[in-house]
């Protein structure tokens, strides 16, 4: 059964991503009722999103406004120390919706890394980013920002030179993950081709302002459809797969080759943060994520 997120609008309670794949993160088994798919989106469609309301899961509708969900199945057992492997790390990604959030706790808890949200198309700034991001650097937590994508309002490069500006910047400080771009939702009324040159205006842009390759946070059924399955941002970007499932692994979207963080949930608390919070695995152990942070092999 699917969990209703009571901190977010009523309009998007019923949330769903893909199917399986590749990984290797044990999950306790609980039962889960996988539903039929609807219609993948389309070239046409578009996200009806109200500005600032975006955050990591908000385009994907189990009605299939906006995305065709590949199952749905949300993990609800609680996490425990022998659900990770060890060479896998737990985290988690908020935006406004969690209210204030007590870092040191989530640190307590056990979580390493998080992505925070710092902006959306070129007017709106989350109102908790720049608390969110300075408290989790007090707190030791590695963290990184991202922005939720309108390929719809401006260019890729306007987006991307606004998210450096206004809290996607990088610093080599042990503590600063590389910006991540959120692409979900309908297609934009893009076809594959515009859309894959809206990914890779972002990209150039982003790179060039702050030296770093962005993270692409995508389904496969979003990257599939809106994209065509494109394999251009395979070498440059990081993957981090949107898929909440109680499957072993995510699927990875057609063009990657693997991922490196995965959202596989967005029930469950962590924290002492109330509601629900998104929870997120890397792939790989604390001096993997320090290296990445630090861009060094």
């Amino acid at each position: 059964m699917l969990s209703i997120r009571s901190r977010r609008p009523a309009l998007r309670k019923l949330v769903a991503l893909g199917t399986a794949g590749l990984g290797m993160v044990v999950i306790p088994t609980v039962s889960a009722t996988p539903a039929s798919a609807s219609p993948a989106p389309t070239a046409s469609s578009s996200s009806a999103i109200p500005l600032g309301d975006g955050y990591m899961g908000a385009g994907y509708l189990a009605d299939g406004a906006r995305f065709a969900p590949d199952t749905r199945e949300v993990d609800l057992t609680p996490e425990s120390s022998s659900s990770i492997q060890a060479t896998q790390l737990p985290g988690i990604d908020v935006s406004h919706y969690q209210g204030s959030i007590n870092w040191s706790s989530v640190k307590a808890a056990g979580i390493r890394f998080a992505y925070i949200k710092a902006t959306e198309s070129t007017t709106y700034k989350d109102p908790n980013f720049n608390a969110n991001y300075l408290n989790a650097y007090n707190a030791k937590v590695i963290r990184g920002a991202y922005h939720f994508a309108r390929p719809n309002v401006s260019s890729g490069a306007t987006q991307a030179a606004y998210f450096a500006s206004n809290g996607g910047a990088w610093s080599r400080d042990n503590l600063t993950l590389p910006g991540m771009l959120d692409l979900e939702g309908g297609c934009y009324g893009k076809t594959a081709a515009s859309m894959q040159s809206w990914i890779l205006d972002f990209y150039n842009t982003y790179k060039a302002r702050t030296g770093r390759d962005v993270v692409i946070y995508t389904s496969a059924s979003w990257w599939n459809s809106c994209t065509g399955g494109w394999s251009g941002m395979s070498a440059r970007s990081p993957l981090f797969a949107a898929h909440w499932t109680t499957a072993a692994s995510p699927t990875i979207p057609k063009g990657f080759p693997y991922w490196t963080f995965w959202q596989y949930t967005d029930s469950g608390s962590v924290g002492g943060i109330s509601g629900a919070v998104d929870r997120d695995r890397f792939s790989g152990d604390a001096t993997r994520l320090l290296a990445l942070a630090n861009n060094t092999p």
